[in-house]
């Protein structure tokens, strides 16, 4: 159920009151970082609303369209950690879940005695595949950012994170032969 827009801005009211208490050095970072995080709770409860059809959070559908993209609808938990950014235990539980439901198995690594395989099944593939489809209609391309903006956002916050450490541009190809 969908709640009734509030009759005013509270980002904005908070940042009036930062300014009001002669925090003005802080109050535009303040009011972006208030911002990205209400606007990460609206995308991730749109997410969510469209993947609940399919049995799927946000993480469990990240690991399956992960396997999806990979070489042999496959790869090395540890490969699989590192990719989603997020903690081994994190995939293991994700895996563990999405196995349960025969979307993924684990498999011995055919070179590497010490590291474990997660497969995407064929079930999983259509689910992830259904699950994409309704997300790139209902979430995706419905965003309500023209496209212009919605760039000028995307090279934004990668900057941000960029310089934050998240990740570093890979080094520019040679041009072909």
């Amino acid at each position: 159920m969908a709640r009734a827009p509030l009759p005013m801005d509270p980002i904005a009211e908070a940042r009036r009151q930062w300014l009001a208490h002669g925090w003005a050095d802080a109050a535009d970072g303040m009011t972006a970082v208030t911002s990205l995080i209400r606007a990460q709770q609206i995308v991730l409860a749109r997410v969510e609303t469209a993947l609940k059809p399919f049995g799927l959070s946000f993480a469990r559908y990240e690991l399956l369209q992960l396997l999806n993209f990979s070489h042999d609808r496959a790869l090395p938990m540890a490969s699989a950690s590192a990719r989603l950014q997020v903690h081994p235990t994190s995939v293991t539980n994700v895996v563990d879940r999405l196995e349960q439901d025969g979307l993924v198995r684990r498999t011995a690594h055919p070179t590497d005695r010490r590291a474990t395989l997660v497969l995407l099944t064929d079930d999983g593939a259509a689910r992830v595949g259904r699950a994409t489809a309704t997300l790139n209609r209902d979430v995706f391309a419905a965003l309500g950012i023209p496209p212009a903006q919605l760039r000028d956002l995307v090279q934004t916050i990668a900057r941000f994170r960029r310089e934050a450490g998240d990740f570093v541009d890979p080094p520019e190809l040679p041009e072909p032969l």
